[in-house]
């Protein structure tokens, strides 16, 4: 696997190297020793999968606080999404800022957030499917979450936002 910085304090761009005959491929996804040794959380406790029916659909921002704040690896396995990243990690060096990149069936890129890190995505494609693994498990009296046009992150979406769920809608301006 080939880690890249993502643009965020301890977040991650991962490629897989794939290894190719005249069947197709294999590659690794997915491997607790490789982590560990780029620093990275490997306590992986779920794996969520989501789907979305419509291109357009907006989904988060979300991350969870102290005591059950989580890192993520999040895949698209079907579609395409822009996939977002806010660092709200206070003594970071990237607080407030965010990080955008499409992650897609066909790149099959992985990114890995880590805690303190709100994360959320717009469907590029219609059928669009991800699978992410979290190290903590969902404690809502812990989650929060900034709107997605929070006029003091300036989120550039790719596509107009066309879905969104009322509680995301009601999420509060993110406060530098």
């Amino acid at each position: 696997m080939i880690f890249n910085p993502a643009g965020l304090s301890g977040a991650y761009i991962i490629d897989m190297e794939p290894i190719t005959d005249d069947r197709g491929f294999f590659a690794r996804a997915w491997c607790r020793d490789t982590f560990e040794k780029q620093g990275l959380k490997t306590d992986f406790v779920q794996s969520n999968n989501s789907f979305s029916r419509s291109k357009g659909t907006l989904r988060g921002l979300h991350y969870q606080v102290s005591p059950y704040q989580e890192a993520k690896l999040v895949r698209c396995i079907k579609g395409a999404i822009y996939d977002v990243m806010i660092d709200v990690r206070p003594d970071s060096g990237t607080y407030g800022q965010w990080f955008g990149i499409e992650l897609n069936a066909e790149n099959r890129r992985m990114i890995y957030m880590p805690e303190g890190i709100a994360h959320g995505f717009l469907t590029l494609q219609d059928e669009t499917e991800i699978l992410y693994n979290i190290t903590q498990s969902y404690h809502p009296e812990c989650e929060r979450g900034i709107r997605y046009n929070d006029p003091s992150i300036k989120i550039k979406w790719p596509r107009k936002i066309e879905v969104v769920t009322e509680k995301d809608l009601q999420w509060s301006d993110f406060e530098l």
